[in-house]
């Protein structure tokens, strides 16, 4: 059994306590956050655990215990009534309406604990015609007018995994909603609820493209506009030995850098005239397909011209400067991503890894949180200890 201990964290949330009611997605990689800032958080799962949990080598569950319990039985609400009476935030991302049917809505939980942050998770939001209606990251990013305009391929959109709605516009933007809630509930005295919905983060990420839309000159097409693809010297080339490199040379100063050192500055036509676009990138292109990745790696390295090779994770790991800046780490024998961002005082660390098993900390943690008759909990079915 895992010892736990509270308000050890080194982060700056270091003595701010969180208790998660375990979901998938964007909450457990919110608590994620929240758990590498130094807060304490413990994870309140199902017996059994969810389907889609990734066990030991699950990166979203790390940095705090897990505790099981039948929230169908009375006493197991209770427990959780209790962990909310001495916490700071409690975090859900289930579906609207079925904290409320398990007797931990927000009223109820703002009976026991007035200054409670109630931060809830979801992807179309608590209110409108879509709130109760099933969904993941694709759909949400769809409906948002942000998936329209992704990728380079004019027949159809492409999207980048579940990085931009469930992390991009959820998780990210509960965690702030959150930390926003804390510092005013520090003046107020009272807690609030944090609607946070993926369609909201991810339309708010995407303002960008809002002003974009208003310009002159903007198409909603992909591959047709500045950042998207449309010109050739923001786009990913292939090199001899089929890899890539990416190309962001906008500034005139850098782009004049990037033909030079590509070799190719007194053939290249001029980049604002768009009638010489196609000439343009089949000379960038030719030129990026007659060396390979490590070659053209190696002369753009250190430059200003904005160009870098395109890596898998695998290899990112070991990229020179995020190695220099320890971007990953190796901790209990895994190589995952270190906290971000970095602080100057109170710096943060990683803790604990993923709980092997879902309830695997429950006497441990329910003890650590004061939690009374921990062994009467177990004996009676409403915890489980794995």
């Amino acid at each position: 059994m895992r010892e736990i201990r509270l308000g050890e964290g080194s982060g700056p949330l270091r003595g701010v306590k969180v208790v998660e009611i375990a979901g998938i997605g964007p909450g457990p990689h919110a608590c994620m956050i929240l758990a590498d800032l130094g807060a304490d958080v413990v994870r309140v799962e199902r017996p059994g655990g969810h389907w889609a949990a990734g066990g030991p080598h699950d990166l979203l569950n790390r940095g705090r215990p897990s505790v099981a319990l039948d929230l169908k039985h009375p006493e197991a609400v209770q427990t959780v009534l209790a962990l909310v009476e001495d916490a700071d935030v409690l975090v859900e991302g289930m579906r609207p309406g079925v904290l409320e049917r398990l007797g931990l809505g927000p009223d109820v939980l703002h009976a026991r604990n007035p200054r409670l942050v109630v931060g809830r998770m979801t992807g179309w939001g608590q209110t409108g015609p879509w709130a109760e209606v099933a969904g993941h990251d694709l759909t949400y990013v769809a409906v948002s007018g942000a998936l329209h305009g992704l990728g380079q391929d004019q027949a159809r959109p492409h999207f980048p995994g579940n990085l931009l709605g469930d992390f991009g516009g959820g998780s990210t933007y509960l965690v702030v909603g959150v930390l926003a809630a804390l510092l005013e509930a520090k003046t107020s005295g009272q807690g609030q609820v944090v609607d946070a919905a993926v369609v909201d983060g991810t339309a708010h990420l995407n303002a960008i493209g809002a002003a974009f839309l208003a310009m002159p000159g903007h198409r909603e097409e992909r591959a047709a506009n500045l950042l998207d693809g449309g010109a050739p010297f923001y786009d990913v080339y292939e090199t001899a030995d089929g890899r890539h490199m990416a190309v962001g040379a906008l500034e005139p100063q850098f782009h004049d850098l990037f033909l030079d050192l590509l070799g190719i500055a007194d053939t290249a036509p001029d980049r604002l005239d768009r009638s010489q676009h196609d000439e343009l990138r089949r000379q960038v292109g030719d030129a990026f397909r007659s060396r390979t990745q490590a070659e053209w790696a190696s002369v753009f390295d250190g430059t200003d011209a904005c160009v870098a090779p395109v890596l898998p994770l695998a290899e990112a790991v070991e990229h020179p400067h995020l190695r220099a800046r320890e971007v990953f780490v190796e901790h209990a024998g895994q190589v995952q991503p270190a906290p971000a961002p970095r602080f100057s005082r109170t710096t943060t660390a990683l803790g604990l890894p993923p709980a092997p098993t879902a309830g695997s900390d429950t006497r441990a943690a329910l003890e650590a949180w004061g939690i009374a008759d921990v062994d009467g909990l177990v004996e009676r079915g409403v915890a489980v200890q794995t």
